[in-house]
C-alpha cells in the first residue's frame, strides 16, 4: 500500500494576544482603556491619566509633556483631581449600597480614597480610578499653576513671534484668572540671547518646561542645553556661547510652547495667522520628511515638520527646513524661449511635438532628474519608450546621519527606478548618452531638471546636437545652450507624489502659484505624450496617478485618494 505524499502546511500565524484593559471613570463616565500604551520610544508602559483622558476626548492642558519626549513632570499644568477606591481596615474596597467602590467626593480633609491632585502626564491609572479633569478643584489647581508661570513673564505678546501659536496665551484665556495676586517686581532675565547660529533665546519668556533640553539630548544626541542658576533666576543656557549648533536645532522652536526660542530665519518675518498652510514634502534628500509650507501672497516663508510616524515622526533637519529660499529667487526661469527668442507654450510644444514625432528611433536621449515627481517620470518614460530613447537620471550621494538625513540627495530616486527612467545602477547610461552624441547617433537631447554639463556632457558635446530641449527652474550652463527652454515649477508650485528611500509613496499639494509662464512639468509632458504617441491620458493629477498605478507594477493597487496625508509603502 502506497503512502500518500505529505505536503508542508504552514501553520496560520498566531493571533496577537488581546489587549488588556482597565475600567476607570473620567468625569463620571466609565470607559475601558488599555493597561499599557507606547511611550516616547514606542515601548509599552503603564497608561497615564493624561493618555486616558485623551482617549476619553477630554483635554488636559500641559506644557512639559510631549508624546515624543521623555516625561519630565515639571510644569504641573496637567494637575488633575482623581480618586481611587477607598480601602477598609481589612484592605478590601469599601462599597456603596449599589455595590460600586466608594470614593469620597470632598477634597479636604484628606481621607484614604479621597480625591486629590496629581500630574496626569506621569501618573499611571489603576482599576476603579476616577479622574476629574473638569472639577472645580482641578480648575483651581490650573489657575494657580498659570498664575505662578505668569509671575515673571513679560507682557510682550504684541511683538512676540509665538503670538498666535502660544500655549501660554491659549491656556491663560481658557484656564487662567483675569487678575493676579502678585504685586512684587518681576525678575528680569536675559533677552535676545544668541544661543546658536539659527536660534535666539528670550529667557524672560521661558517657563522651564525643558522640552528643548530633552529633545537635544535624547533625540538629537547633542547634550548642549541645560538650566543654570536657581529659583526664580533659573534660565536655559548652552554650555558654551553659540554652542547650540547641530542639524536639528530648529525643532526646539516648534517644541517651545511659548515664545522663548525663536528662529533667526523666520523671526519678525510674518504673523502666523496671515499665512496659508499647505501639506507638502521636503525635497532635500530621499527621506521625504512631511512638512507644512507657510506662505502668503505667493511667497514661501517657512517649512515646519508635519507628523508622520512612518517617515519623520514630528521632526525635520535644519538644512531641509531652510531649503526653500531658492523658490523665491529673482532669477527664476519665467519665460518660454525658442532659439533665443521669447515664445509661447503653444508654439514651443508644437515645435517639440513635430520634432519628436519625426525623430528616428534611438536618435533621442532623455535625461530626467530624480527630483521630478512620479507622474512626470512616468510620462517621460512613456515618451522615451515611443522614441526608443536612451534614458537615465543623475545619482546624488552625500553625507547622511542616524536620525533623518539620507545619504541619497535625490528626493525621488526610487520613483525614477520604478517608472523605468533609471536602471538599478542609476547614472550608468550617462556615458552611453555622451558617446551617442559624440558619434552623431543621438541628435536630440531632452533634459528635465539637470545641468548635464556637470555630468560628463560638456558644451563641446552639446554643440553637436541638432536640438536641445530643456525644462528647469533656475538658470545653469545647460539652460544657456537650450534651443527650446521650458520654465518649470518648484514642488511647492504644483501637485504630485514622490517615492522615498524606504518605498513610501507620498503626495504633496500646491502652496503657491508658479512664476511667470512656468507650468507644472506633468501638464507639459501630458500634452507632449498625447501629441507624439497618440495616447490620451488624464488632464488631472488624480487621474494621471491612477493611470500610472495601473501601468507601473510597483504602484499596483494604489489610488491618489488612498494615499492620504501620510502615504503608502510599496515594495522596492
Amino acid at each position: 500500500m502506497s503512502t500518500p505524499a505529505t505536503t508542508d502546511i504552514k501553520p496560520a500565524p498566531a493571533a496577537p494576544p488581546p489587549i488588556e484593559k482597565i475600567k476607570i471613570k473620567v468625569d463620571g463616565r466609565e470607559i475601558e482603556v488599555p493597561k499599557m500604551m507606547p511611550d516616547w520610544q514606542g515601548k509599552p508602559q503603564p497608561t497615564t491619566m493624561l493618555q486616558a483622558c485623551q482617549l476619553a476626548a477630554q483635554e488636559v492642558p500641559h506644557y512639559c509633556y510631549h508624546p515624543k519626549l521623555p516625561i519630565a513632570g515639571n510644569c504641573r499644568m496637567c494637575l488633575v483631581e482623581f480618586g481611587t477606591p477607598a480601602m477598609g481596615p481589612d484592605r478590601k474596597p469599601v462599597l456603596n449600597e449599589d455595590g460600586s467602590s466608594k470614593i469620597a467626593k470632598s477634597v479636604l480633609p484628606y481621607e484614604p480614597g479621597t480625591p486629590r491632585g496629581a500630574i496626569a502626564c506621569a501618573t499611571p491609572i489603576s482599576p476603579g480610578m476616577e479622574i476629574y479633569p473638569n472639577s472645580p478643584a482641578t480648575k483651581q489647581m490650573r489657575e494657580a499653576v498659570l498664575e505662578s508661570l505668569l509671575i515673571n513673564h513679560p507682557l510682550d505678546c504684541p511683538i512676540c513671534d509665538q503670538a498666535g501659536e502660544c500655549k501660554l496665551q491659549e491656556y491663560s484665556v481658557e484656564h487662567g484668572q483675569s487678575q493676579s495676586h502678585f504685586v512684587e517686581a518681576k525678575v528680569h532675565k536675559p533677552k535676545a540671547v544668541d544661543l546658536g547660529p539659527r536660534i535666539v533665546l528670550d529667557d524672560e519668556r521661558c517657563i522651564l518646561c525643558t522640552r528643548c533640553i530633552r529633545f537635544t539630548k535624547d533625540i538629537a544626541g547633542d547634550d548642549a542645553l541645560g538650566i543654570v542658576n536657581r529659583g526664580s533666576y533659573s534660565t536655559i543656557a548652552a554650555w558654551k556661547e553659540g554652542a547650540f549648533d547641530n542639524n536639528y536645532t530648529l525643532n526646539t522652536v516648534d517644541l517651545c510652547p511659548v515664545g522663548a526660542l525663536t528662529s533667526k530665519d523666520f523671526r519678525f518675518q510674518m504673523r502666523v495667522w496671515f499665512m496659508k498652510e499647505t501639506k507638502s514634502l521636503c525635497t532635500s534628500c530621499g527621506t521625504g520628511c512631511n512638512v507644512i509650507v507657510g506662505s502668503r501672497e505667493e511667497k514661501v516663508y517657512r517649512y515646519e515638520p508635519r507628523q508622520n510616524d512612518a517617515v519623520n515622526s514630528t521632526w525635520m533637519c535644519d538644512s531641509g527646513r531652510l531649503n526653500y529660499k531658492w523658490i523665491n529667487r529673482d532669477d527664476r526661469l519665467k519665460d518660454v524661449v525658442v532659439r533665443g527668442q521669447k515664445s509661447t507654450w503653444a508654439a514651443a510644444l508644437k515645435e517639440i511635438s513635430e520634432k519628436l514625432a519625426k525623430a528616428a528611433s534611438g536618435s533621442v536621449a532623455v535625461l530626467a532628474s530624480a527630483r521630478q515627481t512620479n507622474e512626470e517620470l512616468y510620462l517621460l518614460s512613456k515618451l522615451a519608450k515611443k522614441l526608443g530613447a536612451v534614458t537615465d537620471s543623475v545619482p546624488r550621494v552625500g553625507e547622511g546621519d542616524k536620525l533623518l538625513v539620507s545619504a541619497d540627495k535625490n528626493s525621488n530616486t526610487n520613483g525614477a527606478k520604478l517608472t523605468g527612467i533609471a536602471s538599478a545602477e542609476m547614472g550608468s547610461n550617462l556615458k552611453k548618452i555622451a558617446d551617442g552624441i559624440r558619434s552623431g547617433a543621438i541628435k536630440t537631447l531632452v533634459v528635465f531638471g539637470e545641468d548635464v554639463t556637470k555630468h560628463g556632457i560638456g558644451a563641446d558635446l552639446l554643440a553637436k546636437l541638432e536640438t536641445i530641449i530643456v525644462s528647469d527652474i533656475l538658470p545653469n550652463a545647460t539652460t544657456a545652450t537650450a534651443h527650446i527652454l521650458l520654465p518649470g515649477c518648484a514642488h511647492a508650485e504644483k501637485r504630485g507624489s514622490f517615492t522615498n528611500v524606504k518605498g513610501r509613496v507620498q503626495k504633496f499639494m500646491k502652496a503657491v502659484e508658479p512664476k511667470g509662464d512656468a507650468r507644472s512639468e506633468w501638464e507639459v509632458l501630458h500634452e507632449l505624450v498625447h501629441n507624439v504617441t497618440g495616447q490620451n491620458g488624464f488632464s488631472s493629477i488624480e487621474g494621471l496617478f491612477n493611470q500610472m498605478a495601473k501601468e507601473v507594477p510597483a504602484f499596483a493597487g494604489l489610488e491618489w485618494a488612498k494615499l492620504g496625508d501620510t502615504g503608502v509603502t510599496v515594495p522596492i
